[in-house]
């Protein structure tokens, strides 16, 4: 497939890093990052184990890397512990009475956590569990709110050597089940409840739920959030106020096998079967350090936030660890972007002087519906780098971003990776790289990602394939829990040796690596292959769309139908006549074949509570009419019900 209109109307629009901003900057030249991206590739034992000595080791490795396709071990031999490297190490410095969290309740209440006060807490509670019985390599499912209590847990497990896997506070008991029975943990770490927009939700009542049908659990550590009325079973629920208040401040950190398991993390499969990732230590630890330090071009001065939620890979690695391996300062909020108004990360913003702000495509078109009236109230100027995660960026969300939000001075580093890479893969090096809207731009220190065509053969420039990487990098992951078998399928057995990614790509005139989007969103529209990301943006593009979603529904002749559900901005008036417009717009953009079939305007999207859009709920009922899959991770059930009468009116 050719470069799409649009990705070209970007080509020649190349945003170069300011001279003010490469003067301090860890890359700060092109050059810089040719000559270190090239040590990675050749000598990756020489390049790792320099950044591997930024950190603690108890005993040292004897080799960098094992490589045996698909298994690997980083840094064989070592002892290692993450917690330590979080927070012991810094207490020798001047980093131990700096904040290392400020947390903000959805209500406006405040706790600040230096990385002393830190520390003391998850030896508080890795002695609570010890004195509970958990042992290491035990599995514990935590199920918890955005509160200082969830990262806390799962310091203290990465400090005992227990295995913690976190599940969104917004999935249902049926999820809880499930990954409780895949990993067999034997405790649970959750709270009374959460609050999301004002409300106070269950979560305490639904892992109750869950026991009656999973019985392995031992303990089950509850935290007082909402203080809302549950039940506690005698014996095997203890509140964590409790446990901890009885335990020592004082736990000396063991070492552990660099390859020992540090956390499973379940992800949605083509089969419907969640997969439970796994990721191990040493490498984790290294990969999720160094991209945050040359990335987010970490320092001692910044003000980080992430606004992730803790429950996805990027509250593991860019929440809990990454930036506390780099000694920073985070921000951690509980509650929703628009609580009570849109105006809220803007006022977050403006409060903790924010210089780094990492967020989700998603919300940013969401903010971009609100109006620039609410960001314009607030003082950003504290803002020195913007991120964006999770998808693609569509380049007017990138500008908007970059404009309204980094007043046109603040480098945005787009970043592309995934659960099983552990790290960020590619993303632009704000000091050095020239950013286009809607590209990742180049791959990472050691991440040889090409583009290959069906044969294997790598794609010429401007030529979509699938995305593959050839080599491997520190926090891959190690396997799929209890199932190598899924592991080599899914991931190596398509192009041997090679991690599949799973993405569809391709690179421009400059090497900037632009994806496409899953493979399984891409559409078969007369033999022709239109990735549904590319539709979209193309969708967003028009003045009068905040948001878009496409998917395909069958078609005897073409195969697949597009089909496009959009989300007007303020007060546009929805009709026929901007339907027609629309479709229009597409095709003008991208071609005939990328015209939707059918275009409904819509007052939502089916979302997750992290503002994922639910695209398999809609392919679901643009094929049958109706929705039947689980619906219970979304933020508004009442969505599809009102989609469905949209569809049969």
């Amino acid at each position: 497939m050719s470069t799409s209109t649009e990705q070209q109307s970007t080509e020649a629009a190349a945003f170069l890093p300011s001279p003010e901003f490469a003067a301090t900057a860890r890359i700060s030249s092109m050059e810089q990052y040719e000559e270190m991206y090239r040590e990675s590739i050749d000598s990756p034992d020489t390049f790792w184990a320099k950044e591997a000595n930024d950190l603690s080791w108890q005993e040292p490795w004897s080799s960098v890397l094992e490589w045996n396709a698909p298994d690997a071990k980083w840094f064989s031999g070592a002892k290692v512990n993450m917690a330590e490297n979080c927070l012991d190490r810094h207490l020798t410095s001047s980093r131990k009475n700096k904040a290392a969290i400020l947390w903000e309740g959805e209500f406006g209440e405040k706790r600040t956590f230096t990385y002393q006060q830190l520390h003391r807490e998850v030896c508080r509670f890795s002695n609570a569990l010890l004195n509970e019985g958990v042992q290491a390599g035990d599995r514990v499912l935590l199920y918890m709110p955005m509160i200082p209590e969830a990262v806390i847990a799962m310091l203290a497990c990465a400090r005992i050597g227990a295995v913690h896997s976190v599940v969104f506070g917004g999935f249902s008991v049926e999820s809880i089940v499930d990954r409780l029975s895949d990993c067999q943990a034997t405790y649970v770490v959750t709270s009374d409840g959460s609050y999301r927009r004002g409300k106070a939700i269950p979560l305490k009542a639904n892992v109750d739920e869950a026991l009656k049908s999973y019985s392995g659990v031992k303990k089950c550590f509850v935290v007082q959030r909402t203080n809302t009325d549950i039940e506690m079973i005698d014996g095997r629920d203890v509140w964590w106020h409790d446990v901890t208040e009885a335990a020592s401040v004082h736990h000396t950190a063991p070492g552990f096998d660099s390859e020992h398991p540090l956390f499973i993390l379940y992800t949605s499969g083509s089969t419907g079967k969640p997969k439970g990732v796994l990721h191990t230590t040493g490498g984790y630890m290294v990969g999720t350090y160094s991209t945050c330090k040359y990335i987010f071009d970490m320092n001692d001065e910044d003000v980080y936030w992430c606004t992730a939620d803790v429950g996805w890979i990027t509250g593991h690695s860019y929440i809990c660890y990454g930036p506390l391996l780099n000694g920073v300062t985070q921000v951690m909020y509980e509650g929703a972007p628009n609580y009570p108004d849109f105006s809220r990360f803007w006022k977050m913003v403006e409060d903790y002087s924010v210089s780094i702000f990492y967020t989700a495509p998603t919300a940013i078109r969401a903010f971009i519906k609100a109006g620039d009236d609410l960001p314009n109230a607030y003082d950003l100027s504290s803002l020195r780098l913007l991120g964006t995660v999770g998808e693609p960026i569509n380049p007017e969300a990138w500008l908007w971003y970059h404009k309204v939000i980094g007043g046109g001075k603040c480098p945005i580093v787009d970043t592309w990776w995934q659960t099983e890479t552990g790290a960020i893969m590619i993303s632009p090096l704000p000091g050095a790289t020239p950013t286009k809207p809607g590209t990742a731009t180049r791959p990472f220190f050691g991440v040889d990602a090409v583009i290959l065509d069906e044969n294997g053969n790598e794609c010429p420039l401007n030529t979509s394939g699938k995305l593959v990487v050839r080599k491997p990098w520190p926090s891959m992951l190690r396997g799929i829990y209890g199932d190598p078998q899924r592991f080599k399928d899914t991931y190596w057995s398509e192009y041997e040796g090679y991690y599949s990614v799973g993405d569809g790509a391709q690179k421009d005139d400059d090497k900037n690596t632009w994806i496409i989007g899953r493979l399984d969103d891409v559409l078969n529209v007369s033999g022709h292959r239109l990735g549904t990301a590319e539709i979209e943006s193309a969708l967003v593009a028009h003045s009068a769309v905040a948001e878009a979603a496409i998917v395909g529904r069958p078609h005897e002749i073409k195969g697949q139908a597009v089909v496009g559900f959009v989300i007007l901005k303020g007060d546009q008036e929805a009709g026929d006549e901007l339907v027609q417009e629309l479709r229009k717009h597409v095709a003008n953009l991208i071609g005939a074949l990328a015209r939707p079939d059918d275009l409904y305007i819509v007052a939502a999207l089916p979302k997750t509570r992290s503002g994922k859009i639910m695209r398999r709920l809609l392919k679901e009922l643009v094929a049958t009419g109706k929705v039947t899959g689980n619906t219970t991770t979304l933020e508004d059930p009442k969505v599809i019900d009102d989609l469905v009468a949209k569809l049969q009116g």
